[in-house]
């Protein structure tokens, strides 16, 4: 029998405790998946002034300090108590650092100042600790650049020697975001010798997105589509992961289908029973009550940040052509963000009521009945690493119309292909948009087709059982190589 295999996961977000995005999701929901598979993983974040995190139980399990380059920052390493996340969960209480009501900002949104330094103390917090656990890791799993430096401190600082031979993983959910920061802050690192300074530089300046791909031993993105395109548009570091293809591997994401189980979700309106249209017409009515809506028309719903990257900046002037071009059709908006425009998408209600509606803010529950009751969930994404709305989706069957990238191609098929799952269009572009409403209207009205096209979207597999066996492959290679 296989020796077992401990996989550390660090990272800033973790679903339940933390989360403003898809790295959340995925952080708690992949150590489920491989504990199951007999590894052993576990998960550490910082510890944050958030609700979910200050009505747990917890106990310290580690106490020590780290030097920031003129002072000494204590911290604490607290172990979740009651757990039934599907691994041990653990938080870096850092005083000073992150006891704040937000995970990158503050309430209102303003970014707080001191990033590198509150992920800096966290990156060494971990590592001072996994330097005196008993039984150490097999496998450092680090995510995205507020980790990004791990790789490097394990490899080149003598303050870490002792790590050197533990593998790390890095894998990138978001390149977009790099974390650089100037040389001037270089104090806040632990000692290296100037000779290696160059591996964690890129352009002139500290690049913790760089440093992980230069040091880690394997690197992964959320899927094979997203990495090809980070060699193409990754703000700079495109030669770099030209020059890292050899370690490099996209790994699409899962979701958990036990929370996304149509049969037993708790939050929706009717669970399923018999068909899936019954399901989907049972779901549909009382959304399209509650806003409104023409429960006889299809429904298109957007879910997701009104950010430019989602391609939401489009959705106000998308709104307004579509109901002055005359599509019958509802419009239904879940989301926050931008003020700009969340402004043009609420003001806008008005004009066409009873067609269109929006919620503007987050809501869990809402958005689980929105994925069983509409027909067609729009993502016009400009970027899209993965993404797992669609998987959701195509879960819940709601037929996807979806631009072509990152893991949107990944994961859905256009309907004018063999087995295709949804709608596609390559720009994001309101004449793109408009031309796959026309395609989502015309499939509507074939009652069969998309009766068939629910039902065998429903039976598509996005567990996280075949992401987390190829990760599993990885930390197996990993742990040869280190013995």
């Amino acid at each position: 029998m296989p020796e077992t295999i401990g996989v550390l996961h660090i990272s800033a977000e973790c679903y339940p405790a933390a989360k403003t995005g898809g790295l959340a999701d995925v952080v708690g929901a992949l150590p489920k998946y491989l504990n199951k598979e007999d590894l052993v993983a576990n998960v550490i974040i910082p510890c944050y002034d958030l609700e979910w995190i200050n009505n747990q139980s917890w106990q310290q399990v580690f106490e020590g300090k780290v030097w920031m380059g003129y002072y000494d920052q204590p911290f604490q390493i607290m172990q979740l108590q009651d757990n039934n996340l599907g691994f041990d969960l653990f938080v870096a209480n850092i005083p000073g650092k992150f006891d704040r009501p937000g995970i990158y900002a503050d309430p209102f949104g303003n970014p707080y100042g001191d990033e590198v330094e509150r992920f800096v103390s966290f990156q060494k917090s971990v590592l001072r600790w996994v330097q005196h656990m008993q039984i150490k890791p097999d496998i450092l799993h680090c995510h995205d650049h507020h980790t990004g430096l791990i790789p490097f401190f394990v490899k080149f600082c003598p303050e870490y020697q002792d790590l050197a031979s533990i593998p790390t993983v890095f894998t990138i959910h978001n390149g977009k975001y790099h974390g650089s920061f100037g040389w001037d802050l270089r104090y806040f690192l632990p000692h290296f010798d100037n000779w290696v300074g160059g591996l964690i530089e890129w352009e002139g300046t500290i690049n913790p997105l760089a440093s992980g791909i230069k040091n880690s031993w394997k690197l992964t993105t959320v899927s094979n589509a997203y990495l090809e395109e980070l060699r193409v548009d990754s703000n700079g570091l495109e030669w770099l992961f030209h020059e890292e293809s050899h370690k490099s591997t996209g790994i699409l994401n899962g979701i958990d289908v036990n929370v996304w189980d149509p049969a037993t979700d708790p939050s929706l309106t009717f669970n399923i029973k018999k068909s899936a249209p019954y399901f989907k017409r049972e779901n549909k009515r009382p959304l399209c009550k509650t806003f409104g809506l023409n429960p006889s028309l299809p429904l298109v719903a957007f879910i997701g940040r009104f950010a430019i990257e989602k391609g939401a900046d489009l959705l106000p002037d998308l709104v307004y052509q579509t109901f002055e071009n005359g599509f019958e059709m509802n419009l239904l908006v879940l989301g926050s963000g931008d003020p700009t425009i969340q402004y043009a998408l609420n003001s806008m209600r008005d004009n066409y009521k009873g067609k269109y509606n929006t919620y503007i803010g987050y809501n869990e529950d809402l958005a689980h009945q929105i994925y069983a009751g509409a027909d067609f969930l729009l993502m016009p994404s400009r970027v899209e690493p993965c993404g797992l709305n669609q998987m959701y989706a195509l879960r819940y069957g709601t037929i996807p119309i979806v631009r072509r990238t990152g893991g949107l191609k990944d994961s859905v098929t256009d309907i004018g292909d063999p087995d295709g799952s949804g709608i596609m269009f390559n720009h994001v572009l309101t004449g793109d948009i408009l031309h796959a409403f026309y395609r989502a209207i015309e499939i509507y009205q074939d009652k069969e087709a998309i009766r068939d096209l629910v039902s065998s979207n429903m039976q598509l597999d996005f567990s996280w059982e075949k992401s987390a066996s190829k990760y599993i492959n990885i930390y197996q290679e990993l742990k040869t190589q280190a013995t």
